[in-house]
């Protein structure tokens, strides 16, 4: 193991790079895509909404089977079927010419996907234990760089070739990473008897006995429901703000950039100082920078101003997600540590999910900015439950009792 897994964290970071990338180049811009491309003029917000949430409730519903698969066969066979399935949905993108095939493709898309968390537990599975934290830190700055990166690169090829366009480069990035894991990612013999899985009901019912670890699954369910309210809003919102049709995909590419900059800045400057104040603290901080940044955001009417904000809303929110799974992997038992993060991918998910859809639906109801005031108003309301006695992380509580046995 000591002499191909730092290979293998290095060709992993590319293929999540380029995978990351891929959802950054295309998918924000799915609203112009509808409107330019698919003619969709009517209730174009709660189009979006649906068209973003199908792909999460279809990874949600087939995600046990494909693990109880990776278990049995490996975390690289998996990975390798989910590049290809993803490549070949974004290049099913590029074809589609109404909204229905659109909606069918998103739900093979969620169906068939998976790349990056195979990619992670490969990672966490065939990485020498004294070295699995830093492998799994490198990891993640694969998301935050695309993050950056991807936005940008996405609204330059839709605003000079046309958003459908964006979809093929998509493709062709997913394909190069399906490619660089073929040939050069080596995992060992897989023994199938390490692949065991436990009881779904039987990890709810211990889960539920840790309150420290439900009330962090009920705020990584809130943040991750906040971010996909607003994210397929935020391109209809700059074309309020008054960007031509034929700049609207770059001033967006620049504002989703600016949040995923901030967080490249501020995330590890969070994670140092949460280890010498606590993390609760600065869990706490950032649900209230967030809020706060929510609802101001409904006073500025320029696209200078309102990308601004979103960079500071980011330097906050960035404390966020990095608090939570420190303060999941601090309360809970070793023995049971993987599967609280896996609940976490749960809590997650679902996020993901409703966001998009509430989202979507509100903005048929109300304006954009009221849709932002809501949601600052929801950040802020859990940032002051994490005061009260009965959600407070400060108060005593101990971890899982041993599950491993």
């Amino acid at each position: 193991m000591d002499s191909f897994w730092k290979r293998n964290l290095i060709v992993l970071w590319i293929g999540a790079f380029l995978v990351s990338m891929a959802y950054s180049v295309s998918i924000p811009f799915m609203s112009i895509f509808l409107q330019d491309e698919l003619g969709v003029t009517d209730h174009l917000e709660a189009w979006t909404g649906v068209i973003f949430a199908v792909t999460f409730l279809a990874s949600s519903l087939i995600a046990p089977f494909w693990g109880s698969l990776a278990d049995k066969y490996g975390r690289k066979p998996m990975m390798l079927r989910a590049g290809l399935c993803l490549s070949i949905a974004y290049f099913l993108y590029f074809l589609v010419q109404n909204p229905y095939e659109l909606i069918l493709v998103r739900v093979m898309e969620g169906l068939l996907a998976g790349y990056i968390p195979s990619a992670i537990a490969l990672v966490a599975t065939n990485t020498p234990e004294k070295h699995v934290g830093y492998a799994l830190g490198i990891m993640s700055t694969a998301s935050a760089t695309a993050s950056i990166m991807g936005p940008l690169l996405g609204g330059i090829v839709s605003h000079w070739v046309g958003p459908r366009q964006t979809f093929f480069l998509a493709g062709i990035m997913v394909l190069i990473a399906f490619l660089i894991a073929l040939l050069w990612i080596k995992e060992p013999s897989f023994n199938r008897s390490e692949g065991k899985r436990s009881s779904v009901t039987k990890d709810l019912k211990e889960a539920a006995s840790n309150r420290m670890l439900m009330s962090a699954l009920f705020i990584v369910f809130i943040t991750s429901t906040s971010i996909m309210i607003l994210e397929p809003l935020l391109t209809i919102y700059v074309l309020k703000l008054g960007s031509s049709q034929n700049s609207a995909s770059l001033h967006a590419g620049i504002i989703f950039s600016a949040v995923g900059v901030a967080t490249l800045i501020a995330a590890p400057r969070w994670g140092r100082i949460g280890t010498k104040v606590g993390y609760e603290k600065v869990l706490f901080i950032g649900l209230i920078g967030g809020g706060i940044g929510n609802l101001l955001q409904i006073l500025f009417h320029n696209l200078v101003g309102f990308g601004s904000l979103r960079f500071v809303y980011g330097l906050f929110f960035a404390a966020v997600f990095p608090a939570l799974n420190a303060f999941i992997a601090k309360h809970t038992d070793p023995g049971f540590r993987s599967r609280a993060f896996s609940l976490n991918q749960s809590a997650n998910q679902m996020g993901l999910l409703l966001g998009p859809l509430i989202g979507g639906f509100l903005a048929t109801q109300l304006s954009i900015p009221i849709v932002f005031a809501i949601n600052g108003c929801m950040l802020l309301l859990v940032a002051l439950l994490l005061k009260m006695p009965k959600f407070s992380f400060n108060a005593a509580s101990s971890p899982l009792k041993e599950t491993s046995k």
